[in-house]
């Protein structure tokens, strides 16, 4: 009998961590823990999953080891990535040159725009309205090396790719976000313009369902940006 419960125990306890770790990578999947943000306390997740803290920590555990959590010293655990793609590709690029990641991006970018202006819809074309303006003021009031500046760049280009209506394309830019953040990151502090102009031509392009014209703004956007690069 001692034999039959250990074997059965390791495997219950096994179960229930995978079944709140589902739990955890489903609210990060659905955007209620979006990229960026702070998730609940430990407290707060062991109310949530109605189980024990030891549970929670290993849940919280096997998703950082997966990439998409991440452990911050004295501040808390933050979404990092949506998918388990996400922090395979973020640790893949760690070490990735800006100009690299501006050239994937431009090709990302690129085709973004042109399905959106194809497909978007009257709630897309709110949601980039709102969104241009609010990079515009944020860059204006906190500068673009602003973490909630940059935070609002992300946010637009990537409305751009909710407006493709490609759920696949969204989720692998999505699983780039870490990568894109900190490619701004790393060339905001070269730039000398706000490119507020070349922003809203591009989403005044989508807005006005003109494909053509929002991929060719887009890709001499992404064009002048890597210009600032040196060739290898």
């Amino acid at each position: 009998m001692r034999g039959t419960l250990l074997s059965v125990q390791p495997v219950r306890r096994t179960s229930l961590i995978a079944q709140v770790t589902e739990q955890l990578r489903a609210e990060i999947r659905s955007g209620r823990w979006p990229v960026g943000s702070r998730i609940p306390t430990e407290p707060e997740l062991t109310e949530l999953t109605g189980t024990g803290r030891n549970t929670v920590r290993e849940a919280v555990q096997a998703l950082v080891h997966a990439g998409m959590l991440e452990r911050r010293q004295g501040s808390g655990t933050y979404v990092i990535a949506t998918s388990d793609l996400g922090g395979t590709l973020t640790k893949y690029f760690a070490d990735a040159v800006t100009r690299d990641i501006l050239e994937l991006r431009r090709a990302l970018d690129t085709t973004a725009a042109r399905l959106a202006a194809e497909r978007r819809d009257d709630n897309d074309i709110a949601d980039l309205r709102r969104l241009l303006e609010a990079r515009r003021q944020l860059w204006d009031e906190q500068g673009q090396e602003a973490q909630e500046a940059i935070e609002a760049d992300v946010r637009l280009h990537r409305a751009i790719v909710v407006a493709s209506h490609n759920a696949v394309y969204l989720e692998f830019y999505d699983s780039l976000l870490p990568v894109i953040e900190q490619g701004i990151r790393s060339s905001s502090a070269r730039l000398t313009e706000d490119y507020h102009g070349e922003h809203a031509e591009l989403v005044e392009a989508v807005i006005e369902g003109d494909p053509e014209r929002a991929a060719r703004v887009a890709n001499c956007f992404f064009g002048t940006l890597i210009a600032e690069y040196p060739d290898r």
